[in-house]
């Protein structure tokens, strides 16, 4: 399975591809399309009765969750950035807690 680094990548990259808005990609993701999907669906200038991609997806969304827009909407930046704050605070306390454990382990064989 690919990282979730690299997932947000390529929806990075089909983002400017296809011209979609951070809330266009985050309403293609929540219906569950890939990345390498969209282009299937975005032929509207060779298929003239196509609608085009930002318009489908915000008619789908639409029509399938009965609103107009998700409720948050975050870019895929900023995505990346709050994964990275995560990961950097579950590495500290994972190392917080091997420091207390090595240090509770010295404490019980000094009093044998």
């Amino acid at each position: 399975m690919a990282s979730k680094r690299t997932i947000i990548e390529e929806w990075m990259v089909a983002q400017k591809r296809h011209h979609l808005s951070d809330v266009q990609v985050q309403m293609a993701r929540e219906l569950g399309f890939k990345p390498d999907s969209l282009r299937k669906i975005d032929n509207h200038k060779q298929e003239p009765w196509k609608t085009p991609l930002p318009q489908y997806i915000e008619n789908l969304y639409e029509k399938r969750f009965k609103r107009e827009k998700p409720e948050i909407v975050k870019s895929l930046k900023q995505q990346l950035q709050d994964d990275a704050a995560r990961r950097e605070a579950k590495k500290k306390a994972k190392d917080a807690r091997r420091k207390a454990a090595q240090e509770s382990g010295e404490q019980s064989t000094d009093t044998n």
